[in-house]
């Protein structure tokens, strides 16, 4: 059996976040969730996540904040912005993607969530390695 994903996921609105962590846990991800930029990040200092996901207007700490001071931490990990694109403007972010909240479906989500927190590890177990042809006519 497979080890289950680790997505933080971080929401100022408790009833968004709730939801958010329901529908991330039953479609089989283990989910921590923190209402502010400052407790995400002592989270995330404890846990090894294997996804972000903010929201960006937030208190205090924007969610382009937060992500900001999460990659100084651990910049392989991928994070997600949900934002409205109007207010972010034409910003640069630190975020590995955008998504609009309220446009986005739960499918489309998901399916971001799964390509996003899907690691490179290597070839996988009892995968035999492809040998290029061109290393084969150079070894001859």
């Amino acid at each position: 059996m497979r080890p289950k994903k680790v997505i933080l996921c971080v929401d100022d609105n408790e009833q968004e976040l709730s939801v958010l962590k329901f529908m991330l846990e039953t479609n089989g991800y283990r989910v921590y969730s923190a209402c502010t930029g400052q407790e995400a990040i002592g989270i995330f200092a404890e846990i090894q996540a294997d996804l972000v996901l903010a929201d960006y207007a937030m208190p205090q700490m924007n969610g382009d904040q937060l992500v900001g001071r999460l990659k100084q931490i651990a910049s392989h990990v991928p994070m997600i912005l949900l934002c409205d694109p109007q207010k972010m403007g034409g910003e640069i972010h630190a975020a590995d993607a955008l998504l609009a909240k309220k446009n986005c479906s739960s499918q489309e989500l998901l399916e971001r969530i799964k390509v996003m927190s899907a690691r490179k590890r290597g070839p996988r177990k009892g995968a035999q390695r492809q040998t290029p042809m061109v290393e084969l006519a150079v070894a001859s």
